[in-house]
C-alpha cells in the first residue's frame, strides 16, 4: 500500500520538470544561515533524476550557496493546492562545480533568463532603484546545486483521514511507513 504513495511523489515530482503549469515547478528551499536562522525562498526545480536526486539553477555568489556550504542538510517543500498534496523532502546539497557540466546546462537556459545569472552586483546587494540592476556581458555566475534525499515525506489532506508517510533513504533503498498525521 505505500507503494502507491511513493510513485505518487515521483510522478508529482516529474510532472513538475515536464507539465507547465505543474505545481511543483516552483518548491520552496529552506536552508539555515551562519547565525542558525532558517531562510526560505522559491526556486525553480530544474531536473529530477531516476534516484529522485533533484536540481535547481542559481547565482553562485547567492546567500543559500554559502549556506549550504557551511551546512548541506536543506528541506524542500513542495505544494499542490488543488490535490492538497504536500510532499517534503530532506537532503543533502553539493554545488556542481565542473565547467563542463556547467557549460553543457548553461547552454540549454532560455536567452531571457541568463540574465538573471550575469548581474554585475550579486543577489540581495543594496540598490537604490530597481532599474540600476546591470548585467555583464562576457561574465556569468550560474551554477547548479544537486539534492540528493535522505528522507520524503508524503502528505494528503483528506477527509475522512489524512494521509501521512514518511521514506527514508537506506542503502540506496526507499524504506516507507505511515505516520500520524
Amino acid at each position: 500500500m505505500l507503494d502507491q504513495y511513493f510513485d505518487e511523489l515521483k510522478k508529482e515530482l516529474s510532472l513538475g520538470i515536464n507539465k507547465k503549469g505543474h505545481p511543483f515547478r516552483y518548491v520552496t528551499l529552506g536552508t539555515v544561515d551562519a547565525d542558525g536562522i532558517p531562510q526560505l525562498r522559491t526556486v525553480v526545480l530544474r531536473q529530477v533524476q531516476d534516484d529522485l536526486s533533484l536540481r535547481i539553477y542559481t547565482d553562485s555568489r547567492s546567500s543559500k550557496i554559502a549556506q549550504l556550504l557551511q551546512n548541506p542538510t536543506a528541506s524542500l517543500l513542495f505544494y499542490h493546492p488543488k490535490k492538497l498534496l504536500q510532499v517534503k523532502v530532506t537532503a543533502t546539497a553539493s554545488i556542481i562545480t565542473d565547467p563542463t557540466e556547467l557549460a553543457k546546462y548553461y547552454t540549454g537556459v532560455q536567452p531571457n533568463s541568463k540574465k538573471d545569472y550575469t548581474t554585475a552586483q550579486p543577489p540581495g546587494a543594496t540598490l537604490s532603484n530597481p532599474d540600476e540592476v546591470s548585467y555583464l556581458e562576457a561574465t556569468h555566475f550560474f551554477t547548479i546545486i544537486a539534492f540528493a534525499p535522505t528522507q520524503i515525506e508524503y502528505l494528503q489532506l483528506k477527509r475522512p483521514n489524512h494521509i501521512r508517510a514518511s521514506f527514508t533513504k537506506t542503502n540506496d533503498e526507499w524504506e516507507g511507513r505511515f505516520i500520524n498525521p
